[in-house]
Parts: C-alpha cells; sequence; structure tokens
C-alpha cells in the first residue's frame, strides 16, 4: 500500500525573530515618548517643554515705517469788489425780493470749484426796516449774502471805506446775515474780541486740518468818523498791528495768513506807492503768504514780492478790480468793467508749512445793458455768445487787452474752472465777547 508524503515541517526561528522585533520597537519607542502627565489635582494635562530653536543665520528684524502721507493741496480764489449800484440792484429785484444769482451764475463753477472763495463785500447791507440804496451811500439788500453762498463763495472781507455807509446798525447786520449764511468775515466788527480776532477757516486734506487765518483793513471810511464808543468797529490799515496780527494767528496754529487790504487810489491799473510799502511791509514779516487787493475798481499786476514765510515769497494781487458793479467805459474809466479771479495754489506737507506755490489770474466782465450779467472774459475771447449778450466784438478785444496791459507775466492766465481737492472748508465762528 503506498503511502502519502507527509509535508516538510517549517522553522519557528523567522517567527521568533520577528516577535523580538516587534518587543525591541516597542520597548524603544516607550523610552522616547511619554505621554502627557496629568497635573496633580486638576485634571488637566501638562504639555511638554518645546526648547526653542535658534537658526543657524537668522535674518535681521526690520521695524516697518509708516508711508509718507501725500501732500495737502488746495485752491483759494480771491474776488475784486461786490459794489452794488442802484442799478445793480434794481435790476435783481423780483417784485417780493431781491435775486442777483443770475447776474453772477457765469462765474458760479470758479468759485464752487475753488477750496476756498473770499470775496471783497465792499458795502453793508440795509438795516431792517429800511430801503436798500447805492451810491453814495450804500446799503445792500441782505438777499445778496445769500446769494453768494449759494454761488460757492465762503466768506469775505467787510473793512472797506464804505463799512460805515448804514452806521453801526448797517455793520452789525452785515456780520449778523453773513453768520446766518455760513459765510466768514474780517475787516469789521461787533467788539474788541471780534476785531482782535482773524476768520478761521479749516481744511481737511490728506489726512490734515489745514488752518487758514485772513485778516483785514481799510485806508478809511469816507471821513465817517468810526464810533468814539466803538473804536474796533473798522480796521483800520496799520502795517504794525496788521503784522502782530498775522504773527499772532501763526502763533494760534494759522498754516497760511491770508490779509485783504482796501487801498489806495482808485481808477489806477498801477499801484499806488503805498500799497506796495505795505505789501513790502507785510512780505518782510515773514508773516503773510497772500495778499489780496480791492478798492482801486480796476485789475492792477499780480506779483511775488521776496521776504515771505520762510523767505520763500510772498504773492499780492494789489487790485482784483471790480466783481459785480455798474461801472464801465460809459460812466468811468473803461477798465471798471473788469476784474479779476485770483486763484492760488496752495500746498502743505505732512509736517511742513503750507505755502503758495503759484498764483493764476482769471478775467471777468459785467455786461451793464445786457441784464448786469458778468462773464468770464477768456470765454467771450474764445467766441461764446451766451443768449443776451450786448457786448460788441471790439468791446470783447479791448477789456480783454486793457486787463493783459496791466496784470503782468508773473502769474498765468486761467481760462478753466478749478476742481475741488476735498470737502468744503470749515468756517469758525469769531469770537463776539
Amino acid at each position: 500500500m503506498r503511502r502519502h508524503a507527509q509535508p516538510a515541517r517549517r522553522s519557528a526561528l523567522p517567527l521568533v525573530l520577528l516577535v523580538l522585533a516587534v518587543l525591541t520597537a516597542a520597548l524603544v519607542v516607550a523610552a522616547l515618548w511619554r505621554p502627557w502627565q496629568t497635573v496633580p489635582g486638576t485634571g488637566a494635562s501638562e504639555a511638554p517643554t518645546v526648547p526653542a530653536v535658534t537658526p543657524s543665520t537668522a535674518e535681521p528684524t526690520s521695524t516697518p515705517t509708516a508711508e509718507a502721507r501725500p501732500d495737502a493741496r488746495f485752491t483759494i480764489i480771491g474776488g475784486g469788489d461786490v459794489l452794488p449800484h442802484t442799478t445793480v440792484i434794481n435790476t435783481a429785484a423780483t417784485g417780493s425780493g431781491y435775486d442777483f444769482a443770475p447776474m453772477l451764475a457765469a462765474t458760479a463753477d470758479y468759485t464752487r470749484g475753488a477750496d476756498l472763495a473770499l470775496c471783497n463785500f465792499e458795502v453793508p447791507l440795509a438795516p431792517p426796516g429800511t430801503a436798500p440804496s447805492g451810491y453814495p451811500m450804500f446799503g445792500a439788500p441782505e438777499e445778496l449774502v445769500a446769494d453768494l453762498a449759494e454761488l460757492g463763495w465762503d466768506g469775505c472781507s467787510t473793512g472797506t471805506n464804505h463799512s460805515l455807509d448804514r452806521g453801526m446798525d448797517g455793520l452789525v447786520h452785515t456780520l449778523d446775515v453773513m453768520d446766518e449764511a455760513g459765510l466768514g468775515h474780517v475787516g469789521t466788527a461787533r467788539s474788541a474780541a471780534e476785531a482782535d480776532s482773524p476768520q478761521w477757516y479749516e481744511l481737511e486734506r490728506a489726512g490734515q486740518t489745514v488752518r487758514v487765518a485772513q485778516i483785514g483793513a481799510t485806508y478809511g471810511t469816507n471821513g465817517i468818523p468810526v464810533p468814539g464808543d466803538s473804536p474796533w468797529a473798522v480796521e483800520l490799515i496799520d502795517a504794525d498791528r496788521l503784522v502782530r496780527m498775522a504773527t499772532a494767528a501763526r502763533e494760534a496754529g494759522a498754516d497760511l495768513v491770508v490779509a485783504s487790504i482796501h487801498c489806495c487810489s482808485e481808477y489806477s491799473g498801477t499801484p499806488h506807492p503805498d500799497q506796495v510799502a505795505l505789501a513790502e511791509t507785510l512780505a518782510d514779516s515773514g508773516q503773510v503768504d497772500l495778499v489780496l487787493g480791492h478798492h482801486a475798481h480796476v485789475p492792477q499786476p499780480i506779483d511775488r514780492l521776496p521776504g515771505g514765510p520762510g523767505g520763500t515769497g510772498m504773492w499780492v494781487a494789489y487790485g482784483l478790480g471790480n466783481f459785480i458793479s455798474n461801472q464801465d467805459e460809459r460812466c468811468c474809466v473803461a477798465q471798471t468793467a473788469t476784474g479779476l479771479l485770483a486763484l492760488a495754489h496752495v500746498v502743505k506737507p505732512d509736517g511742513e508749512p503750507a505755502r503758495v506755490e503759484t498764483v493764476e489770474w482769471t478775467a471777468v466782465t459785467v455786461d451793464r445793458v445786457g441784464a448786469q450779467r458778468l462773464h468770464v472774459l477768456s470765454d467771450l475771447v474764445a467766441g461764446q455768445r451766451p443768449e443776451g449778450l450786448t457786448l460788441s466784438e471790439a468791446q470783447i478785444a479791448s477789456r480783454y487787452q486793457q486787463v493783459l496791459d496791466v496784470v503782468g507775466d508773473v502769474a498765468a492766465e486761467r481760462t478753466e474752472p478749478p476742481e475741488p481737492t476735498g470737502p468744503p472748508p470749515r468756517v469758525v465762528p469769531r469770537p463776539t465777547d
């Protein structure tokens, strides 16, 4: 009988070696790794301490620096005399009040486009209960103030030779109405404290609050005495006092000082020696950045004088002529039909003083026969002919040339309205007591 063959016996050695290897590995792991131990009495686990690793070549660390903020930039526009003669007032009459906006509308893009717009309010308002009047004792309707604010003006100089035409009642009423309209004012005052304070304007630009101080004065009041019990009512030109006021404004935080000066001769395109002397004194003081001149009723040169803050120069517009009036070649010298809008470009680097970089000018002219409308002269020279215009081609050309003859070449002409660089300025009320 044939037997089945028995299978070969397998050796147990490989299995034993495998078991020994596993046991050895387990012992090694146990020696190298411990489970977190429980902190006695807390039940919380105590984490193992991880040693700090110091790289062999550490990269140098640097403290991040704040990026420099961009320069704060804005514009200031100054206008000529707001001089509402009787014809201007009558033209603005509506039957139920007065509306001056239509006659000034053509310049609104310039005043609204500037960041700070400063007019010269040549005359007082007629006190309540009295009728408006023109030359020689002016008293404008109070609607004129609201219309100027609507057209983009932020404030006005009020110290002029006509400030007391309607007495203290007219002077006080003028400032009261300007306060109600949100317009700044300087040159006249209702108290000594107000007279000693500049008009402040604050502009928020590029993360900075830039403070502009405006001061103003006039050569006189047409022989009308300033009331003895209110000697501060009208700021009369005193060069030393103006320098002191500008200096005090600087010490109080003014980044820029603008001086509105009402002086000296009328109807001459050449600045009077007294104008030049006063401007040079202000420039030499190093406290004033910009002078806006009034009273001549005709355009005068724009110049940059040596001196000024930090020795960078002081800009002066000796005479901005008329803004709105009933004057032209039919009644007066021909140049009274024109005026200037002077646009100052201001820059203030972060942490550094502000300065006026450049000044540009734009000529305006009034069409007395054409409903007293004010026009931008360069627009007419370029061929624009608004409805109702009565000025001849010869008048337009002549008026433009007359401006060119006196304004000079230090400042450039501007023929396009500016654009605002930020929100409107804050008009800071002057103290009244």
